[in-house]
């Protein structure tokens, strides 16, 4: 059940909602929300009803009664991989995502209900806490793996197993989670350098934790996402079942051609509604907040001209409506220069606008954007291509109801 403390409640609010928007929705000064949080002032025992019925309302949402499987969502950033799988008949029933500003993005568009509140730091959280799942799904950071302790260890003739060899990352989480709750599957996502990284002993003990020590059928294929968005992005995609299937990468069927960069831009021709602050007015127009000042712009020029003169190739990446653009990074909210859209010969380019880059990676055009342009643009670099996972997700599905199938009929024979 929801918390009748005043507080609590405020404080679970307040993960979805900024002071500002929380005291127009509780028609209140932003300074009273500010006192309350900070404890000037106790919250008045009215104020849990308060939020109960005009804030909770907007968010919560009916459990999923008609689903085919279920999933946890771990470094769930904003959702792209949840998405995926949700597109064929997923249900998730435990997400864990540290970061605060991608926290209010992912419960904007992901309403939590009673039995399923957002985990934050996911190395706090007991594995026996996390309910039972058929799948698990974790986009995980890349970190080395020091390999010191286990050669002493194995030269003392002591075991060791993935609790030595990686303590202290966070795929340690992934690992101990399926080795506490044995899912049926699981699929990881990172980028493609996770192969190479630290000279390829990052990669191999993943793969000896994830099949030697846990014992699961894994595949991995590094795809990329502009085969079905307009951008360059190669991603690492590792999948696992807990016993052997049929799952082939063969029954990947990949666009031959992905599409082009028109696609997802702003038309400006009035045939969009005007969604502020990105565009604005009757024709939809792209604020002008997103074209670089002639100052920036000419900085760029001339950085690129200098290495390009020692011969290398950093600069900026000039784009139009037929390209495909390079990979959208967190960083993209520093300049911009990476992907720089080409405008009337008489402008400086502009950088894409947040709904452009969400469309980018495959996001649909209802998904909520409630940050700051710098802490859309750092959510979006960092998320999971959707149509990429959607892909994958469904030749995966067959073999994950296979198992769910077996396994209840398994229960039904039990009883």
């Amino acid at each position: 059940m929801l918390q009748n403390n005043p507080l609590d409640l405020l404080r679970q609010a307040r993960t979805r909602y900024s002071q500002g928007e929380l005291a127009s929705l509780l028609e209140v000064d932003v300074r009273t929300i500010r006192r309350w949080e900070v404890r000037d002032n106790n919250p008045p025992p009215y104020l849990a009803d308060a939020i109960r019925q005009r804030i909770l309302p907007l968010v919560s949402v009916e459990p999923t009664k008609n689903y085919h499987f279920t999933f946890i969502d771990l470094f769930a950033g904003i959702g792209g991989i949840r998405l995926g799988f949700e597109a064929h008949g997923g249900h998730c029933v435990f997400t864990s995502e540290w970061n605060t500003f991608a926290q209010k993005t992912y419960l904007a568009n992901f309403p939590q209900d009673d039995a399923h509140l957002l985990a934050g730091d996911i190395t706090a959280v007991d594995a026996e806490d996390i309910p039972d799942h058929d799948l698990l799904l974790a986009g995980f950071p890349c970190q080395p793996f020091s390999i010191a302790g286990v050669s002493k260890k194995n030269a003392l003739g002591r075991p060791h197993g993935f609790e030595c060899t990686t303590q202290g990352t966070l795929f340690f989480d992934v690992a101990r989670i399926i080795a506490t709750k044995r899912p049926k599957a699981f699929l990881l996502e990172n980028v493609k350098n996770l192969l190479s990284h630290d000279k390829g002993n990052t990669f191999r003990v993943i793969l000896q934790t994830l099949r030697d020590e846990l014992g699961y059928d894994v595949h991995y294929k590094v795809i990329d996402g502009q085969r079905f968005v307009p951008q360059h992005r190669e991603r690492i995609i590792i999948v696992g079942f807990r016993e052997k299937t049929g799952f082939s990468w063969d029954d990947l069927k990949l666009p031959a051609e992905g599409p082009r960069l028109s696609s997802i831009l702003h038309p400006q021709d009035g045939s969009e509604v005007a969604e502020e602050p990105y565009t604005t007015g009757s024709k939809a127009t792209i604020n002008s907040k997103y074209t670089l000042t002639p100052k920036l712009w000419a900085y760029l020029q001339a950085y690129a001209e200098k290495h390009r003169a020692a011969g290398n190739g950093f600069g900026f990446g000039l784009v139009n409506g037929e390209s495909v653009t390079r990979t959208l990074s967190a960083r993209y909210y520093k300049d911009g220069s990476a992907i720089l859209v080409s405008q009337d010969s008489h402008k400086q380019p502009r950088r894409l606008t947040p709904r452009e880059c969400a469309r980018l990676m495959g996001f649909p055009d209802n998904f909520n954007i409630r940050v700051s342009d710098t802490q859309s643009y750092q959510q979006l670099g960092q998320a999971a291509v959707v149509p990429v996972i959607k892909a994958v997700a469904g030749i995966m599905n067959p073999h994950i109801m296979m198992m769910v199938s077996a396994n209840t009929h398994g229960e039904a024979n039990v009883s």
